[in-house]
């Protein structure tokens, strides 16, 4: 079936969809995440956009008014795509409080109060009356701040060269550079998402809180191993590939810089500040520590509050005596980025149970109740990002992203619009769930072979088993399909590693939620975090056991939340001080040591009925 192109504004972000494919679901592939607090049901209005182009089919809707409806106006979630289209989305349909970075010239919608400030000066030059020394004279105007060394070696003859006049940015009561002219207005920050697989990079003008311009890459240590804990072997086994680790991190964070740079013509000079989130590992890599004691029981982490380093110190191509901040962390795997995340949505402030779950090669999960927060890690292994998979692939041009049985027939979505190569996370998801939904898998997860389904599956699907030399499989796309002139299958062993990344992260909700003595039907909401999250269907996730099953209205999608947490530490000051508080607060619950573990992931590998 032809892919739709859905370009979405003022984001300038496109994505490729079915036809069918509500407005509301094509927003959230392309990492816009709009109101929806009724769950997609058209009865609370807020998701409203503007269709500039293209056909689709609307629901009448009693939220629109007749001019609005003229206008081109309608609700993303009771609109489908029949066309290419042109979507304008307003930023009061944003979702509010977990809002993702989006677009240039997003302004910020906290407090502003960055932890850098600019002060200009006019010195009255020395006399024979007058002859205090110059640092003394600038301290008489700024105040009592601390001037290291580099810049108070080039005091003397700044001063004299610029007429006595310029601009000081200070941080943590220290002058960190001394500019010619009144620069106040140009103060920038980057706001970093230190991840296993990809790192993403926003820069933001620290005087009014816009968003300039966001870079990604992908992280060059998976060239080292998929997962920390084959980065962290390689460390153990060989004290260089901690500098080698370490090196790959910089180089990475300095194209990002790079890159925003270029976008956006800022003077890396006028960059002062850099907030990082990241898992365990990468901060303490990014560091230069050394994280083996991660990879031994008890796992223990190197810090807990979090630090800060000055660029210069880590090779970080942005004004040296600029301090970067690396989250704190909870313990073990729980780090920066689960931090961050709880950070983001407040967490600790909810009045019902609430649980953040962060899907990727590590499962973060935190669950928070009445004024307590466990956090786990769940070694769910790269399946879901399309590692170990056979036809696997993260998800990138070629993959396929979604799958669904329509009328009977297999219908899939391929990222690019181009020939399909391979099945990323969200489409094994989709297809594992139809293939339990239809019979072909039991809730062991075997496989049932054709003749066994024939009397209680369609023709069209039951045709698609086949015996390989893997033994049985699913065929999703046939070679002619394909870009690569080879089948397209899911495979026994395929669906082994799903449920093996599944029962880790089910069975570290349910030892959670036995910590709090509750039941996830008691959850007041499971909120999604990660990029992956994105895009899961709620439907599927459930399906499979995933996410504990709870009404839809009730499941939220927040995004890149390591992203946005670290953003909140750019720019507001006092959120330093917020995720040392939620660090220490939260209990860590290794999974390792829970002598419960093995029976509920046992329990768990089951798909639910």
């Amino acid at each position: 079936m032809d892919e739709l192109k859905v370009s979405f504004l003022p984001a300038n972000e496109d994505v490729y969809v079915l036809p069918g494919t509500s407005v509301l679901e094509a927003a959230e592939r392309a990492g816009i995440l709009i109101e929806n607090p009724c769950a997609s049901t058209g009865t609370c209005g807020k998701c409203k956009v503007k269709i500039i182009s293209g056909h689709t089919k609307q629901e009448p809707s009693q939220h629109l008014s007749a001019a609005e409806t003229e206008e081109g106006c309608c609700l993303a979630c009771q609109t489908q795509v029949l066309d290419d289209c042109v979507v304008e989305v307003p930023r009061e349909s944003l979702a509010s409080g977990v809002r993702q970075i989006l677009s240039t010239g997003d302004k910020s919608e906290f407090d502003l109060s960055p932890a850098i400030a600019k002060k200009f000066f006019a010195l009255s030059p020395p006399s024979r009356e007058d002859f205090v020394s110059d640092l003394d004279r600038l301290r008489h105007v700024l105040g009592e701040y601390e001037i290291p060394y580099p810049l108070l070696k080039s005091l003397p003859e700044f001063l004299r060269a610029n007429s006595w006049q310029g601009t000081a940015s200070i941080a943590s009561g220290r002058i960190v550079s001394i500019e010619a002219g009144d620069t106040r207005d140009e103060m920038f920050g980057i706001a970093i998402d230190l991840g296993t697989t990809s790192i993403v990079g926003a820069l933001f003008s620290l005087t009014d809180g816009e968003e300039m311009a966001v870079s990604a890459v992908m992280n060059p240590q998976t060239n080292y191993g998929a997962d920390v804990i084959s980065r962290i072997n390689l460390i153990r086994e060989d004290a260089k590939y901690l500098a080698k680790l370490h090196d790959t991190c910089i180089a990475a964070i300095n194209s990002i810089i790079a890159s925003l740079v270029e976008k956006t013509g800022a003077d890396t000079a006028k960059i002062y500040r850099i907030a990082i989130a990241g898992n365990s590992t990468m901060q303490e890599i990014l560091m230069g520590i050394d994280p083996s004691a991660l990879g031994e029981l008890p796992f223990v982490q190197a810090f807990t509050e979090s630090q800060t380093v000055l660029a210069g110190e880590l090779g970080i191509d942005i004004n040296p005596l600029a301090e970067i901040l690396i989250f704190s962390q909870v313990g073990g795997f729980v780090g920066g980025d689960t931090v961050a995340a709880m950070a983001t949505t407040t967490i600790d402030e909810r009045d019902e149970p609430t649980l953040i779950i962060d899907i990727g090669t590590n499962g973060e999960i935190v669950l928070a109740n009445e004024g307590s927060l466990f956090a786990a890690s769940a070694a769910a292994g790269p399946a879901l990002e399309g590692a170990k998979i056979s036809q696997g692939m993260r998800a990138a041009d070629g993959a396929i992203e979604k799958i669904v049985f329509e009328d009977d027939q297999l219908v899939f979505n391929v990222i690019g619009n181009t020939q399909p190569r391979g099945i990323c996370g969200s489409a094994l998801i989709d297809v594992v769930a139809e293939l339990l939904r239809y019979g072909i898998l039991s809730e062991a997860g075997r496989m049932l072979s054709r003749g066994n389904v024939q009397d209680s599956c369609p023709a069209h699907l039951s045709e698609r088993i086949v015996d390989c030399e893997e033994g049985l499989a699913f065929e999703i796309a046939s070679a002619e399909e394909s870009a690569g002139g080879h089948p397209i299958r899911l495979t026994q062993k395929d669906v082994s590693e799903l449920q093996l990344a599944v029962g880790a992260i089910r069975a570290g909700t349910q030892i959670l939620l036995a910590r709090c003595e509750i039941d996830a039907s008691q959850l007041g909401s499971i909120l999604m975090a990660g990029a992956f999250g994105n895009y899961i269907r709620i439907k599927n996730a459930c399906r499979i056991g995933l996410i504990p099953p709870l009404p839809k209205a009730k499941i939220h999608f927040i995004g890149n939340a390591a992203l946005y947490g670290a953003k909140k530490c750019l720019l507001v000051q006092e959120s330093r001080d917020y995720i040392d508080r939620l660090a220490e607060k939260t209990v860590h619950v290794d999974l390792s040591m829970d002598p419960s573990f093995q029976e509920h992931f046992a329990t768990a590998m089951f798909f639910p009925e």
